[in-house]
């Protein structure tokens, strides 16, 4: 199953850092991580100890693949461990993710500054990684040491419990703005240009000539008034000349009503003649031939 706006036909963006669930408790969590993942260019999902085993079968795998929305690629290339130490052996620098101050005295930064500075590691052919505990407990303290600073969120103090899957999806959002800029898919399209001042000037000329004639502006003393409120509230629309055009249309089919049908005279089709004819006919004057009136 994919999702809307999933385009097979582009590129993957891949590669950030390492995305590592310890202990996750739920297939359809982790099936959630891995589309916050694909969303925003992270490919390297390592699982460690998951409560229920990897790969998963049966209905477990069937969740865990339909929460991915497409993004079963992560799921079938994920990395498990046995442990947290080996899971992390590779990488130069960790990420642990919290909501509760642990007192370990570790530096503690939110999503925004973290992925930055992975950013500018990963430019410098360094390894980066983001601890991400399980659902119910979070990391225990032993497993925030593993880490060299701490990321939380600016959340809700009153109510600061992430699900797991957002947690991936908030750092992979500031991390994919970090490594390609805020530069969003796609814009508006631009089929028509604005309106000139020239078009816009006998816009208003017409409108208000028409509402000159059914009493519009009275008392007369508020007409400057009232003429500039109606131009400025067009002016704020920024309109195009599609748009003038259009609103022009509408106004005249107001004031002069419908639109008579146009009548036109049927065209009558003249009948083809052959291109060749049979050399019988045209010697004899046979049936194929054009008649003489």
């Amino acid at each position: 199953m994919t999702g809307a706006g999933t385009d097979r036909t582009r590129p993957r963006i891949e590669g950030g850092p390492a995305i590592i669930l310890v202990r996750p408790q739920l297939a359809v969590n982790i099936g959630m991580c891995a589309r916050a993942m694909a969303n925003f260019g992270l490919s390297d999902l390592r699982l460690v100890n998951p409560r229920e085993g990897w790969p998963r079968t049966g209905a477990l795998r069937k969740g865990a693949y339909a929460a991915a929305a497409g993004a079963v690629h992560l799921l079938e290339n994920a990395k498990l461990y046995p442990s947290l130490e080996e899971a992390v052996a590779d990488l130069n620098f960790l990420w642990a993710t919290t909501a509760r101050e642990r007192g370990q005295g570790k530096r503690v930064e939110p999503p925004v500054t973290a992925m930055a500075e992975t950013f500018a590691a990963h430019e410098r052919a360094e390894r980066h990684g983001i601890l991400f505990g399980p659902e119910r407990t979070g990391l225990d303290n032993d497993e925030v040491a593993l880490a060299d600073a701490i990321i939380t969120f600016p959340v809700n103090p009153a109510y600061a419990s992430l699900n797991l899957a957002q947690a991936v999806l908030l750092t992979g959002y500031e991390w994919f703005r970090s490594a390609q800029g805020d530069r969003l898919p796609f814009a508006a399209p631009d089929h028509s240009p604005p309106a000139q001042r020239e078009m816009m000037i006998s816009f208003f000329e017409f409108i208000e000539g028409h509402l000159e004639t059914n009493g519009f502006f009275r008392p007369e003393g508020k007409r400057p008034v009232m003429q500039r409120n109606l131009r400025n509230m067009f002016h704020r629309m920024q309109m195009t000349q599609q748009d003038v055009r259009t609103l022009w249309g509408a106004m005249l089919r107001l004031v002069e009503g419908p639109r008579k049908e146009a009548k036109t005279r049927k065209r009558i089709r003249q009948p083809k003649i052959a291109a060749t004819l049979d050399p019988a006919s045209q010697e004899t004057g046979g049936s194929d031939a054009p008649k003489p009136e």
